[in-house]
């Protein structure tokens, strides 16, 4: 970062810093690119005492103008740094700021979109986990496939290995964190507004768990409450913080496809479970498919697009049938028999372009497996009864 600001963030976050961003937190919305440049170019403590003071300091921003100095001005008259700080301090938070040990570089790459701080509860180290996450958005009002798939997701990557990154909202957002937390994984939550807030009502108690067992955050400073433009500039965060992001289950208009496109803007890995092609709600998903999204159907796949060298997923393939066993030699002799009728063994060499001698020394290695069977002096394959009486041709 340029400019006083990246001089305070070069010799780390110090206390006027920290209490500066942690007033800002309330002051300026999240995502505000021009107060983010404001930030760089001035540092936070001067840029709040541009903003406090009456000196015309404040109108000689760039791109500032009186209707929105009075805004911010009326935000900065409540802030009070001090007591939100002990108000995170009593629900087992902090603040983490650029210049700590614990801030995610990565976030950086928003550039003046970034944070100008997180707020955090949990134990754990937010700038390590975030190192191996992965997010996994979707769809509210999800279906059950959706919920199956994003539960899935969540318990596979978080057995290997992998933080669950999402929003703690209904649908897809919760499936996945209870299917990391399910298996003891780790998993965190970006929230659209304060930390001590638990918000949807109904995710209170998950919440809580998270707080517990793994990591929430937010730029948003205590009690304040979700709008929908923050939802839509949480959405930001969570593509920049993880390696990659993927997509179950969103229609066209869907804040999750917001959150891909900031992935892919950020270069971050962008995946897609595909639905049923009738369905509206993977239409959003399908159209991010159709461009530059990875379709993946299980942690596995979703692992070995994000992760290190040797995060394979597994082969794919269907069954193997008892025939798929057989060398090239047998195989032609075998199908050369016909399928109802007994024929001899030179009949048999001539179909399949072999000796007669040959022909029959398959057959008998054929007839020992129980692909076929003797029928007087000829040969013909094994008819086994299915369970609505018609014959199958043996070894199929």
């Amino acid at each position: 970062m340029e400019g006083e600001g990246g001089d305070e963030e070069a010799a780390g976050c110090g206390d006027r810093a920290r209490l500066a961003r942690v007033a800002l937190t309330r002051i300026i919305e999240p995502g505000d690119e021009r107060a983010g440049r404001w930030l760089r170019e001035t540092g936070p403590v001067e840029l709040v005492r541009r903003l406090t003071t009456c000196d015309g300091s404040a109108e000689r921003l760039a791109g500032m103008t009186a209707v929105r100095l009075g805004g911010y001005r009326l935000r900065a008259a409540a802030v009070e740094p001090e007591r939100d700080l002990a108000a995170v301090a009593g629900a087992g938070g902090r603040f983490v700021c650029p210049g700590d040990r614990e801030w995610p570089t990565q976030l950086d790459d928003l550039g003046d979109a970034r944070p100008v701080g997180l707020w955090v509860r949990g134990r754990s180290d937010l700038r390590l986990w975030a190192l191996r996450s992965v997010a996994v958005v979707g769809a509210r009002a999800c279906t059950p496939y959706g919920a199956h798939m994003a539960a899935n997701l969540g318990s596979g990557l978080a057995e290997r290995g992998w933080v669950v990154v999402s929003g703690a909202a209904f649908g897809v957002d919760g499936a996945a964190h209870r299917g990391a937390l399910a298996v003891g994984g780790a998993t965190m939550a970006v929230l659209a507004c304060g930390v001590d807030v638990a918000y949807p009502r109904g995710h209170a108690e998950l919440i809580g768990r998270m707080a517990e067992q793994g990591l929430i955050m937010s730029e948003l400073a205590p009690r304040s409450h979700p709008t929908r433009s923050r939802f839509v500039l949480r959405n930001r965060v969570i593509a920049a913080l993880t390696r990659g992001t993927v997509v179950v289950e969103a229609q066209y208009r869907s804040g999750s496809l917001v959150t891909a496109r900031s992935a892919q803007r950020l270069g971050r890995f962008t995946m897609g479970v595909p639905g049923p092609a009738t369905s509206g709600l993977s239409a959003g998903v399908h159209e991010l498919l159709r461009g530059e999204g990875v379709l993946v159907t299980d942690a596995a796949e979703v692992a070995e697009l994000v992760g290190d060298i040797g995060d394979l997923a597994p082969a794919r393939r269907g069954p193997v049938l008892p025939r798929d066993l057989l060398d090239a030699v047998t195989a032609r002799v075998l199908e050369a028999l016909p399928y109802q009728d007994a024929v001899d063994g030179r009949e048999v060499a001539r179909a399949a372009g072999v000796t007669a001698d040959e022909a029959l020394g398959r057959l008998y290695e054929l007839h020992s497996l129980g692909f076929v069977e003797r029928e007087g002096d000829g040969w013909q394959l094994t008819r086994r009864p299915t369970c609505n009486g018609d014959a199958r041709r043996g070894g199929t």
